[in-house]
């Protein structure tokens, strides 16, 4: 569902192609807001789901190629022996994430979309139902790749995490504000790259900070394994204020 103009997957029109012959003005804005509103109301469930089994979410967005499938699996091999992960994988179609996460020994579930452009909290709201959070410390939502829609969509998450690799130019948070401004965190991807690209990273803080002055910004390499730990020292940080919360 897109909430530029509601149209849905099932109209068989592609995605953000709105040369369809209908009337956008004053529909549009009760579609998005009655689709949000409903969105917004199951998300909140789900958030109180999630803290009542003192489970930190975490909702990971980018754009395509950004490697977030990649980070997960290297996160998920270095401390799954220390904690508790479960994982839903968001795509149009196909397994392979899912598929890429279960061979590390994680529990996933994958979520097909169809022509849907992100997920939703109702899909994450059954999609959960497959692991058994009494059992789990943290759950990672990789959701569909695109830096638009997701930004918009409540699943209950704690945070979003907004990956953006190198290799898309510096520009990004300026292009894609709403994403940007939506996460708490930043990870800046694939920095291994950087004496082989013409990417300013220096602009690029500046260009995040300009959108979102209090995003937390990592930057790493899964490749070189540059700065991991700092992004595994603060996943470790926030599983315990998650329990914390869910004790008092």
């Amino acid at each position: 569902m897109c909430i530029d103009c509601g149209c849905s997957e099932r109209t068989g029109q592609a995605h953000h192609h709105h040369d369809h012959d209908h009337d956008h003005d004053g529909r549009t804005i009760r579609v998005e807001e009655n689709l949000l509103a409903k969105n917004d109301r199951l998300a909140a469930a789900n958030r109180v789901r999630f803290t009542r089994h003192g489970l930190l979410t975490l909702n990971l967005v980018s754009s395509p190629g950004s490697g977030k499938t990649t980070l997960l699996e290297t996160t998920l091999r270095a401390l799954k022996d220390e904690l508790r992960f479960a994982v839903l994988e968001g795509d149009q179609q196909t397994s392979n994430d899912a598929d890429r996460i279960a061979a590390t020994g994680v529990p996933a579930h994958q979520i097909n979309t169809g022509a849907g452009c992100h997920l939703d909290a109702h899909m994450v709201a059954h999609g959960v139902d497959h692991f058994d959070l009494d059992n789990l410390d943290v759950l990672l939502i990789e959701n569909v790749g695109n830096l638009v829609c997701p930004a918009s969509f409540d699943l209950g998450e704690d945070s979003k995490v907004t990956v953006l690799s190198i290799t898309e130019g510096e520009d990004k948070p300026l292009k894609y504000p709403q994403m940007f401004r939506a996460a708490a965190i930043v990870i800046v991807n694939k920095i291994d790259l950087l004496p082989h690209l013409d990417f300013d990273l220096d602009q690029c803080r500046q260009f995040i900070r300009q959108v979102n002055p209090q995003a937390r910004i990592f930057e790493l390499s899964c490749r070189s394994g540059a700065g991991m730990d700092a992004w595994y020292d603060w996943l470790r940080a926030q599983v315990a204020a998650k329990r914390q919360q869910a004790q008092s």
